[in-house]
């Protein structure tokens, strides 16, 4: 039996993340959003023929979502793209019946907005530099980041994903307007429900792919809640997940006799897409999520979440009525769409590859269109495929966007490609 288990511990490490942010990280006043105008390019998704899903969005389903329905899944109809105030090219999703575009292109502002608010908290800088070896320790063996900045950076972005993927059901609330929605949602505590009921990488691969595994309920108080069904298939899917993720570190860590260290290490593929938190998680627990957890701090019970979502929220609704939002054409030169690609043609780069399954995917896109992939380098997010024509690199680059990615023709400056979200943790 192997003794080199690291420490892991959810709600120690959710102890330390509390006591980082209990003395106002979302409760400090930020200036009042400057009225931003945002163009994007916007295209219709394609579902396949008979279904009202995308190729993409029943693979990944197929694959990743058991017993998961087809028809338990809504699907956006519509991906734009844009660049954010940051210069960070981004891609969302909406619905041509919900609360349109707006929403993904304000809920990012208000990502980055709660970003600058935390590299510019002081304070927070102070207490992150007084943890000890102690606490650096638990979250290094809890937690998939181990930095709090990257920690709460990613939970900030986990809270914007929340609402800009419920809004793909506005049409199931009784909610008419993105301010009145994001309201709405944190009333009726659908970040809570996120935060509890689904697991990590359901929520950032099926945001990336513009599809939402939910129903909602309204109430006689004008909230909303999931239906009994969706919270059953909730549950199993993460019954599931986990499973598959003991599975894996039994057979490495009794068959072949490897410390789980080496045993993350090997199956980094296997795990990719389950989550190193679930790999660890003693059996017959269940992963609560390190914001949601409750402490006792001051002389009263805190929690990380609920500060989080009040100051998204509020953030969010005095970013939407300042952002003004049009349509731009991304229509090919169809005089040069079809010449022979040249070497400039074959290089782009992709700002949010941030590990090596984002390698993994975006090389299968490109191979299952027959491209051919010269390079890709993930330091650099610089990609080098065999493009036939313009029109053959635009129907790749969207292609990678139906997974979320978000690729661009030129090197983003360093700035801000340094801003990209960091990679996903268990926060």
């Amino acid at each position: 039996m192997n003794t080199d288990t690291p420490s892991y511990d959810r709600r120690a490490a959710s102890r330390v993340l509390a006591e980082l942010a209990q003395p106002g990280l979302f409760t400090a006043p930020a200036p009042p959003p400057l009225p931003r105008r945002f163009e994007f390019t916007c295209a219709a998704l394609r579902p396949e023929h008979d279904s009202h899903l995308t190729y993409s969005q029943r693979l990944y389903l197929e694959r990743f979502m058991r017993p998961c329905r087809a028809d338990q899944v809504t699907s956006a109809t519509h991906r734009i793209a844009w660049t954010d105030s940051d210069g960070i090219p981004n891609t969302g999703h909406f619905r041509a019946d919900g609360l349109g575009p707006v929403v993904p292109i304000a809920m990012r502002e208000t990502v980055l907005a709660l970003w600058h608010a935390l590299d510019a908290n002081a304070g927070f800088a102070e207490r992150v530099s007084g943890l000890g070896p102690r606490e650096h320790a638990v979250l290094t063996a809890t937690t998939t980041d181990h930095d709090p900045r990257d920690i709460f950076r990613v939970g900030v972005e986990a809270a914007g994903r929340a609402l800009a993927q419920h809004a793909l059901l506005a049409g199931q609330t009784p909610y008419r307007d993105p301010a009145e929605f994001a309201r709405g949602i944190r009333d009726s505590g659908l970040f809570a429900a996120v935060a509890t009921r689904w697991y990590w990488e359901l929520q950032a691969s099926t945001y990336r792919r513009g599809m939402i595994p939910v129903d909602l309920e309204t109430q006689p108080d004008g909230t909303v809640r999931y239906s009994a069904q969706t919270v059953a298939t909730l549950r199993t899917m993460k019954d599931a997940t986990i499973a598959d993720a003991h599975t894996v570190m039994h057979r490495a860590t009794t068959t072949e006799g490897l410390t789980v260290a080496d045993a993350i290490a090997k199956y980094h593929e296997d795990l990719d897409l389950i989550s190193r938190q679930y790999a660890l998680l003693p059996a017959g627990s269940h992963p609560a999520c390190l914001a949601a957890m409750p402490h006792q701090l001051d002389n009263g019970h805190y929690s990380i979440l609920p500060a989080l979502a009040d100051r998204f929220v509020s953030v969010f609704t005095e970013i939407v009525d300042r952002c003004e939002v049009a349509e731009v054409s991304a229509d090919l030169d169809e005089a040069s769409a079809d010449r022979a690609a040249t070497a400039e043609d074959q290089v782009f780069y992709v700002p949010d590859m941030t590990c090596k399954h984002c390698v993994r995917t975006i090389g299968g896109v490109l191979e299952s269109m027959d491209i051919r992939v010269l390079d890709i380098d993930l330091d650099s997010k610089r990609v080098v495929a065999d493009f036939r024509s313009p029109r053959n690199r635009a129907r790749a680059f969207e292609a990678i966007r139906d997974g979320g990615y978000n690729p661009v023709a030129e090197q983003p400056d360093a700035a801000a490609q340094a801003a990209t979200e960091p990679s996903e943790a268990a926060v």
